[in-house]
């Protein structure tokens, strides 16, 4: 770890959020704005569709030297000999060790359902969401197994990596027993709302983390520095969270949430400019298991907290990672477009900047999750309207470009799965420690893939 921010930041050879960048991003939008078609090709080069090494189908397109292998699709007998559960969402790299990586990934399931892990790994017994496990060799290149590790949760989004080696683990609801989806009741025998901790073999007794809130969910990323970690709420109106624990890396043990006020900007859904900065207070959670306003099911109670002592509204935040000293997330509808943001969080200076914001949906179509690369760029997955759904680079100089796009046309060749899925958002993007492959979901019809190529030659 660097001895300091600004060691680290000289060593990194600078990250998103420069004035460079800022200038550039800005260039961006005034070429967009004099109608150009196409933003500059930086990247790795164009998509083609690439035969899956798995089962050599067209899955993805990817650009001239990337090749991928799939797994953990929806049905598959996993090595507990469980069946893997659909709608993967949110993944991380959580363990390597002499190049086997553990990753753990989300689940999205929601309704009505049963576990599908042992009760030793299970939360709720009526409740049918939670995690796998998988084990990837990147000396031998392949995948080895998969196996359950944690379920009787609901609407496992996303989540984040922890530097002491596990995943947290999202619920994007509120629910609880009796509560109404839909006109559905639901039969859960306990409420939702928290945040999850899973290890490399699994959440053993799982138990929620109640002192970070009860809210809709999505992503967390923790500060290596201070252990504070910050997380997202996926609502129209959305708040940026911080807890900070009584102790760093011990989440049970407690600690104090805070939402992010922005000083003279109470709303930045929209009116900010590229490399326009914010000085950045908190303003203290006293409920954070509060689900609901006063008198309401709405979902809004600790937003309402925080909107009470003068916190910022933000537009659905979903994507959140820690990477190159700053703490990234994704406003997935703001934006004058409504198309998306991205934002760069400083902890050392206090300071919240907008690096991206996306003109309209045929360059960047509501970007969800997102990670950063070991070399300093950042992958956004888009979860939008436009087909085929895509995965975009985001340099450290202001350049974004198309990485990947869902080429998912089935016709019973796997599991006997039928369908067109371009139209499915990508999911759950991690790179491994070295940075020579990347991890990523397609949420439907279910599948995981890990991806190599040319790193070097281009801008990630």
């Amino acid at each position: 770890m660097p001895t300091n921010r600004r060691d680290f930041l000289v060593q990194s050879g600078g990250v998103i959020g420069s004035c460079a960048v800022a200038s550039a991003f800005q260039e961006f939008l005034a070429r967009t704005a004099r109608g150009a078609s196409h933003f500059p090709m930086r990247g790795y080069g164009a998509l083609n569709p690439t035969a899956d090494e798995t089962t050599g189908l067209k899955l993805l397109q990817l650009p001239e030297g990337f090749r991928y292998l799939s797994y953990g699709w929806t049905g598959d007998v996993m090595a507990d000999g469980s069946k893997t559960p659909g709608v993967h969402d949110g993944m991380a790299v959580i363990s390597a060790n002499d190049g086997k990586l553990v990753l753990c990934r989300n689940h999205e399931l929601k309704g009505n359902g049963r576990p599908f892990a042992t009760p030793e790994l299970s939360y709720d017994a009526q409740a049918p969401a939670g995690c796998t496990n998988l084990i990837f060799d990147t000396k031998q290149g392949a995948w080895e197994k998969a196996f359950a590790s944690l379920s009787g949760t609901v609407k496992n989004c996303a989540g984040g990596p922890t530097p002491w080696g596990t995943w947290l683990t999202c619920e994007e609801t509120v629910f609880g027993p009796g509560d109404d989806d839909d006109g559905k009741s639901l039969a859960y025998g306990r409420e939702h709302g928290w945040i999850f901790e899973v290890g490399p073999d699994g959440a053993r007794d799982p138990q929620p983390l109640t002192e970070m809130g009860r809210f809709v969910h999505e992503a967390i990323a923790i500060d290596p520095v201070t252990g504070i970690v910050y997380e997202t709420e996926d609502a129209k109106q959305a708040g940026f969270y911080r807890f900070v624990p009584q102790t760093i890396g011990q989440l049970a043990a407690g600690g104090r949430l805070q939402m992010l006020k922005a000083e003279g900007h109470d709303d930045l859904r929209k009116g900010s400019r590229v490399g326009q900065t914010y000085s950045v207070n908190w303003v203290d959670i006293s409920e954070p298991l509060r689900a609901h306003s006063p008198g309401k099911r709405d979902g809004a109670g600790v937003f309402q907290q925080g909107k009470a002592s003068g916190g910022t509204t933000f537009a659905r935040l979903e994507g959140c990672w820690a990477g190159s000293d700053r703490i990234y997330f994704v406003s997935t509808s703001g934006g004058l477009k409504e198309s998306g943001q991205v934002w760069e969080f400083d902890p050392a200076a206090q300071v919240l900047k907008l690096i991206f914001e996306s003109p309209g949906p045929e360059i960047l179509d509501k970007p969800d999750n997102i990670t950063v690369s070991p070399r300093g760029g950042i992958v956004l997955c888009e979860d939008g309207d436009v087909i085929p759904q895509r995965m975009h680079g985001l340099t450290r100089d202001g350049q974004l470009f198309s990485l990947a796009a869902n080429n998912v046309v089935l016709e019973g060749e796997r599991n006997g799965i039928r369908g067109d899925f371009r139209d499915s958002e990508w999911a759950g993007a991690t790179f491994s420690p070295d940075g020579r492959w990347l991890f990523a979901n397609l949420q439907s019809p279910g599948i995981t893939f890990a991806i190599t190529g040319p790193w070097e030659v281009g801008l990630l």
